[in-house]
């Protein structure tokens, strides 16, 4: 951790705390890439399309086991999913808390396994509508686009989620997730 101090610099006193290494980083933005082309750019029934999500159940698989054997952050244990403590940190926001949590904040948490669960329930009813055994089974088609449709709805409070708490926290979780730092504001409480 460095701490920024130097009022003559023209930055406010800040804590440069790294977070998420560049493995985490990768998987992050190589995913979110592979759900916009397979969301908007990739024809449905293409080639394309299955190996596109081919790799991004290869980029959760890769996730999921840096999640157990990655740096402090990225493991499972930095964020594990808890309800008792995400109704307790959503009071808390609610009561003007500016909390800055280091990896996943509760509610980020839940975030995260739900993306994941949801491209892996794709990849798999996708996978499913390519055998001989369920192509062209109804109940696997609308699975795949319940599924889709849920990871659509999920990328939206995803991407509103990570807006709000930049603005509460006054971290920019953007950047932290380009450069892998949480610039933290002096004075306010890490968790």
């Amino acid at each position: 951790m460095s701490i920024v101090t130097d009022p003559a610099s023209g930055r406010d006193n800040a804590r440069d705390i790294a977070v998420w290494d560049p493995l985490v980083r990768l998987i992050h933005w190589s995913l979110a890439l592979t759900i916009l082309l397979n969301g908007a750019i990739t024809e449905e029934e293409s080639k394309l399309h299955e190996w596109v999500g081919y790799a991004a159940l290869g980029l959760v698989a890769l996730r999921l086991v840096w999640a157990v054997i990655g740096p402090r952050h990225a493991r499972f244990s930095a964020f594990p999913p808890n309800p008792a403590r995400a109704i307790r940190h959503m009071r808390a926001v609610l009561h003007g808390d500016r909390t800055v949590h280091l990896s996943h904040n509760p509610l980020g948490a839940f975030m995260a396994y739900n993306l994941w669960l949801t491209v892996i329930a794709l990849g798999v009813t996708g996978y499913m509508m390519t055998t001989i055994r369920f192509f062209g089974i109804d109940w696997v088609e609308e699975a795949h686009e319940f599924a889709f449709n849920w990871l659509m709805l999920s990328v939206a409070l995803h991407v509103a989620g990570v807006a709000f708490d930049s603005w509460r926290s006054g971290v920019n979780l953007v950047r932290a997730m380009i450069n892998g730092h949480k610039r933290i504001p002096d004075g306010t409480e890490v968790e």
